[in-house]
Formats: C-alpha cells, sequence, structure tokens
C-alpha cells in the first residue's frame, strides 16, 4: 500500500477517533481568525469602521468610538451610515446637520477609489478620514486626529511669518550660517545696505565666499580675508559675540557684529556712518577749541604729560601767550569781529611753529599755549618768540576795518624751570604776569624770583579763609526757563564774594583758590543750606540747582550734608539738582560713584555741567547715568555757525534718546532761543532769559507767575 494512503487512512481514522467535522473545523478557523482580526483593529493607533454595500456597518474600534464620542451602546453592527452620522450630531460632536454631513461623504462612498480628506468637529479637532472602498462593495474608513500635529504646524507656520517679517523689517542686515559655515538666512536689508543682488549672495556662501565677493565687487578695499576668517573662527569656539568696524569704498561705516547661535553663527550689519560722525566731531570737540580748531586745554596737557612721561626727553620749551590790547577789539567792534581775530591769530600761531610736532592750543579767551619741542638752547625759544610778536603784531583787516592787538609770552624750559606739567606751566604763567606787568608786546623767560604771582596768590588764599566767618560770601539765583511752556522752573544758585578789600569778586576769581586749599568743602556746604533754604519758600514745582566741586563729593560727608540741608530746610529731594563737572565723572572711584548714586537713590537730579568742554563726556554719560546736561555757553555764543549748530543739535537729539533733560548755558539772544526751540532743546538760562539777581528778587518773580498762573 503506498505510504501516502496509509497516511491519508491514518487521518481519516484520527478524525473519525476525534468526532471532528471539516464543518466545525472551518468554523473554528473562522473564529481564530477573526479573533486575530478583532484583535489587529482593537489595538490600531487610528479610528476604523467598516461598512457594506448597504451602507450598514459591519465592524468598528473602540478608538473609533472614543474619536467621535459616541455611544457603544448605539454603535451596534448593522446601524446604518446615516444613523451614524444622526448620532454624533444629536451629542453634538458634528458641526453640521446629519444631511450635510451625508452629502459631503456621498462622492466618496460611490466613488471607486480610494481617498483622504479632513473634517473638523464642532469642537475645533480635526481628523483626516481615509476611504478606501471594498471590491464586494461598501468601504472601510480609517480615522486619524491630527489636531496637535496641524496646530504644531500653524503654529511653526506663523513663527516663520512672523520671523520672515522681522528679517523683511529689520534696520540692520542680517546673514545666518549653519554649524557647516553655509549661509542659510540672508534679509532683503543686507542687499540694500550692501547694494548688491541675491545672485551675488546665494544661499550656501561660506563666510569666506562671502568677504572675497564684497572684495570683487570693490565694496571693501582693503581686508585681510584669512586672517578675518581664523579671527572669526577663533571667537566661535570659544562661544564668545566678535564685533569689528568695516570701513566701505564709499566713505561708510558698519559695524559688523558676529554672535555664536546653535552650532552656526548669525551676523548683522549696521551702517553707523552718521554715528560714528558725530562720535568722531564731538571727540574732535572735547579736545578742540570749537571757535579756532585748535587744541584746547586738555589736549595740550594730555600731550605735555605724555611727552614728560616717556624715558628720554629732548629739552623743550613751554609758553604762555595772552593777546594786548584785544579787550579793546571786543569793545570797540563787537564780539564777531574779536571771534574773526581770534581765529586769525590762531592761523599765524600755526604758521610760526617750525615743525608739526610743536603744538600750539587755545585755553580759552585770548590766552593761548605753545609747546616747542627739541630745543638745542635758550635761543631757539627766543627766536620763536620773536617771531610770534612780529607776526601777531601785524594789521588784521576785515571789510574794510582795520584791528590792532599785540601779544605777551612766558617762556619756561624744560628741565631747568621744572621737569613736570604743573611745575612748567606755572613758571610760564609766571613769566607771562611779569612780562604783562612791565609792558605790552613783550616776552620773558621765567626767572626764580618771579614770585610776586604766588605771594598775591597767598594773600587771595588768607583773605578767603577769614571771609567765610566773616559772612562775606552771598548768592545770586539766575532763572532757569523751560522753553517749551515758557515757564520759569527753577533757578541755578551762584556763589559770589563780597570782600571789603577787593569788592564783589566773580567765582572765577576765587574757587579755583578755593579748590586748591580746600576751602571749597565748606563754601559748598553753606551754599548747598542756604540754597535749600531759599527754595523751599518757592512755589512746590520749582527746583534750585546747585554746583558742587570734586573735592566736595570726594570728601566722604557729602551725602549727609546734602540729606543735612534738606531735612533742615525741608526742601523735597526732588526739586534739589546737584550740577557735577566732568572733572567729577573721571573720579570713578568707589566714593564717587556710591555718593553719586546714594543721592540719585533719594531723588535728587544730578546735572552734568559744561557737556561737551571736557575730555570724553559721551562716555561718562554711559558709565553713569544723570538727569540732565547742559550745553557750555561757548556752543550758544556759536550757534550761528554750521558746525556748532549741527553739535548742539547731536546733544540735544542725544538727551532725547536717553531721556536725559538738555539745559542750554549762555542764551542771549532770540535767535539763538528759537534755534534751540526748533531743535528740540527743554531748558534754556542765560542774560536773555534774566541775570543772577538776589533771592527777594528771584522769589518775587516767582510768585508773579505763579499768581499769573492762577488767573490765567
Amino acid at each position: 500500500m503506498p505510504v501516502a494512503h496509509v497516511k491519508a487512512g491514518s487521518a481519516a481514522a484520527k478524525r473519525k477517533a476525534t468526532g471532528i467535522g471539516p464543518a466545525r473545523r472551518i468554523a473554528e478557523e473562522l473564529r481564530a481568525q477573526n479573533e486575530r482580526f478583532s484583535a489587529a483593529v482593537e489595538n490600531m493607533s487610528h479610528g476604523l469602521c467598516m461598512f457594506d454595500a448597504d451602507e450598514r456597518m459591519i465592524i468598528c474600534n473602540r478608538n473609533y468610538i472614543d474619536l467621535f464620542r459616541l455611544d457603544a451602546r448605539v454603535m451596534k453592527p448593522g446601524i446604518r451610515f446615516f444613523d451614524i452620522l444622526q448620532h454624533s450630531v444629536d451629542i453634538g460632536i458634528a458641526s453640521q446637520s446629519a444631511e450635510e454631513l451625508y452629502a459631503v461623504r456621498k462622492p466618496y462612498i460611490d466613488g471607486a477609489k480610494p481617498s483622504i480628506y479632513e473634517e473638523m468637529l464642532a469642537d475645533g479637532r480635526i481628523i483626516v478620514i481615509s476611504h478606501r472602498p471594498l471590491a464586494s462593495g461598501g468601504w472601510v474608513s480609517i480615522y486619524e486626529d491630527v489636531t496637535v500635529q496641524r496646530r504644531a504646524e500653524e503654529e511653526l507656520k506663523e513663527q516663520h511669518r512672523r520671523f520672515d517679517a522681522a528679517l523683511a523689517n529689520m534696520s540692520q542686515g542680517l546673514l545666518m550660517y549653519d554649524a557647516d559655515g553655509k549661509m542659510i538666512v540672508r534679509n532683503q536689508r543686507f542687499l540694500e545696505l550692501y547694494n548688491v543682488t541675491a545672485a551675488d549672495f546665494p544661499f550656501g556662501t561660506t563666510h569666506r565666499d562671502a568677504l572675497e565677493r564684497l572684495l570683487e565687487l570693490g565694496i571693501y578695499t582693503k581686508l585681510d580675508v584669512a586672517s578675518e576668517v581664523a579671527k572669526t573662527e577663533a571667537c566661535l569656539q570659544a562661544g564668545k559675540m566678535h564685533s569689528t568696524y568695516r570701513y566701505l569704498s564709499d566713505g561708510r561705516t558698519f559695524l559688523v557684529v558676529r554672535q555664536p547661535m546653535g552650532g552656526g553663527w548669525v551676523v548683522t550689519f549696521d551702517d553707523v556712518t552718521e554715528r560714528r560722525r558725530a562720535e568722531e566731531r564731538m571727540t574732535h570737540l572735547a579736545h578742540h577749541d570749537t571757535l579756532t580748531n585748535l587744541p584746547n586745554r586738555s589736549m595740550f596737557r594730555e600731550r605735555l604729560d605724555q611727552t614728560l612721561s616717556e624715558v628720554k626727553i629732548a629739552p623743550l620749551a613751554i609758553f604762555s601767550l595772552d593777546l594786548d590790547r584785544f579787550k579793546a577789539v571786543n569793545d570797540t567792534f563787537g564780539h564777531p569781529a574779536g571771534d574773526w581775530l581770534l581765529k586769525c591769530v590762531a592761523e599765524r600761531l600755526r604758521r610760526c611753529l617750525r615743525s608739526d610736532k610743536d603744538v600750539v592750543a587755545r585755553f580759552g579767551g585770548d590766552e593761548f599755549a605753545i609747546i616747542q619741542f627739541n630745543i638745542k638752547a635758550e635761543a631757539d625759544a627766543e627766536k620763536l618768540a620773536k617771531r610770534i610778536i612780529e607776526v601777531i603784531g601785524k594789521p588784521y583787516r576785515d571789510k574794510g576795518r582795520e584791528m590792532h592787538v599785540g601779544v605777551s609770552l612766558g617762556i619756561a624750559l624744560y628741565p631747568a624751570d621744572g621737569q613736570d606739567a604743573d611745575t612748567l606751566l606755572t613758571n610760564a604763567d609766571m613769566a607771562l604776569y611779569r612780562g604783562k606787568s612791565e609792558g605790552r608786546n613783550i616776552y620773558r623767560f621765567f626767572e626764580p624770583g618771579m614770585d610776586a604771582m604766588v605771594r598775591e596768590r597767598r594773600a587771595l588764599e588768607a583773605d578767603l579763609e577769614a571771609a567765610l566767618p566773616r559772612r562775606e560770601f552771598e548768592l545770586a539765583y539766575q532763572p532757569i526757563l523751560d522753553i517749551a511752556s515758557g515757564d520759569i522752573v527753577g533757578a541755578e544758585a551762584l556763589m559770589r564774594w563780597r570782600s571789603p578789600a577787593r569788592g564783589l569778586v566773580p567765582p572765577q576769581d576765587f574757587i579755583a583758590a578755593a579748590e586748591e586749599t580746600g576751602l571749597i568743602v565748606q563754601l559748598g556746604d553753606w551754599a548747598l543750606r542756604k540754597a535749600c533754604g531759599v527754595a523751599a519758600g518757592w512755589p512746590q514745582d520749582m527746583r534750585m540747582a546747585v554746583n558742587v566741586s570734586a573735592a566736595q563729593i570726594k570728601s566722604g560727608g557729602f551725602a549727609r550734608s546734602v540729606i543735612a540741608a534738606l531735612a533742615f530746610s525741608g526742601l523735597a529731594a526732588g526739586r534739589l539738582e546737584l550740577e557735577i563737572t566732568e572733572t567729577v565723572m573721571m573720579d570713578e572711584s568707589e566714593t564717587v560713584l556710591r555718593t553719586l548714586g546714594q543721592l540719585r537713590g533719594l531723588g535728587v537730579r544730578i546735572a552734568l555741567d559744561d557737556f561737551g568742554t571736557g575730555y570724553s563726556s559721551l562716555g561718562y554719560l554711559r558709565r553713569f547715568p544723570v538727569d540732565k546736561i547742559k550745553i557750555d555757553r561757548s556752543f550758544i555764543h556759536d550757534l550761528d555757525k554750521r558746525d556748532t549748530a549741527a553739535i548742539v543739535r547731536t546733544v540735544i537729539g542725544l538727551g532725547t534718546e536717553l531721556g536725559i533733560t538738555v539745559t542750554a548755558e549762555g542764551v542771549e539772544t532770540e535767535a539763538q532761543l528759537d534755534m534751540l526751540r526748533k531743535a528740540g532743546c527743554g531748558e534754556a538760562q542765560g542774560f536773555l532769559i534774566g541775570v543772577p539777581a538776589k533771592a527777594t528778587e528771584m522769589s518775587r518773580l516767582l510768585r508773579l507767575q505763579e499768581k499769573l498762573r492762577r488767573s490765567g
């Protein structure tokens, strides 16, 4: 018998023995298959529902019921598709009627092709429906909730939109590089700043390629590409920002800043041409006299100190110069003619110097100074002195007028007459004083016996020391105008010395001596108490400005003096304004910064006086915020000059940007006030507004203004 037959017979015998027939076996296999199918359907991550050709449900999984918030008791096999739609409407999950929903789905049911569409439920969820027709009729649908995904996509789109809008509206150009050093973002402003096209800087361009392209286009004239790339890579590896100025061939200046970011880096390009020019003008102004464009006292002293600090110093001469009969020119022809004459004198002095290394400076008024380098003997200095007297003494002709001035000179030699700047300058001044006392149009070398000035100074100091207990000092008050409203908003207290022997002595004649002797601390405390007491009797919105010297603040007890003056007078701290000079700001000691910070914290206002006449006022504004800056009277006097007017407008704009009140000093004409008003200046002070007056007169003025306000 064949093996196969035997085996078949054995199987039949086995089935017979077990009693399992073919129908039952098929049923069991079908049941097992259905169980596996049901398990697979129930474990799907998406919802599923299957319908037959009569649009009746065959099967659905739990995810489908949960997705549409359906009632499992309703969702029995055989339920019509339309009834399911009606059920979803009844429970409020659908956003349309059952008829409208059915009308939307009918084309998909009748269609013979698979399709995908989206539906938004009443609660805002978004469902993606995948429709698949069955060969036997009917269909199967798979449902996926993509709400979170769609919202994330929309949020990403919104972020991209905002990013694109930010890029498009930036005032700066921007490039972004990825971790491979290739450009992935470039805004339109970059193309506009450099006047290039997108084709010049396509995406994928490297940093090196970009620099080389800018050189090829002639936008940069000089640039070491390899060095710049190395610097950038070093900073990025260290995780540090790298910034540099780029000077374009068309004269513009860009500030380029590279900032590490997520493996790559972002580069911004800012056109700072005007800002740099303004800074250069301000820096030049800090070092030069605005009228003559000569170096000023600060720059002269800096150059002299630098020279004297060198290891090997050749002999040199210091000249102190003062014009003779200049006051007569001013009185006869007016200040404009005097200014013109000073500029002519400055130019003649420049021509008198034998080399570019020598320095001529204007110290103020009709005072000048010269450093003559590398003199071989006293005769070299004498030769220059004679040359200056000859050249300055020649007539000056302007608009048919002829003016005559002379010049007196004092000369101190290094190292014979001193080995430090203070001694040399003092001795040159002594020699000048001797020359002027002996006549005009003369020069004198310093001699050790020239101590008359010293004796006079000592006499002044002695009189000063006795003046305070004798109550010889008094305060005058000069009003301050709010330009916009036309109202007086306060006054500045100005110290005067009424000496029995010397008469009424203005501050410029004794303040320097008081500072050198230390008496300024006592004088300042007296002035502070006096001014606060007077201001306490003024209307509540009036402020009092008091000048403060560096010596007062450095004394260590200044804050207590201010607090005591306020407490004793009852004056509110916000009504007191302390005017400090650049000399105070230059001292960044802990005492000075702590004192100023403490006073400002109390509400006392801090004003920076004589702004722009010193060394580096912009730097001080950055390091210590003040409430007010006062433009020096020398700028207001020259406000009709184009350069000076531009500088004043720059300072006013700076104050506006920083939220700092700007006060113009020395306003003497309606034209000056009108120019300041148009420029947006906040306050004005000067003879046009009011001359310094006694406390009673100032109080009367303020009461009158208050009365007019109330009546108006």
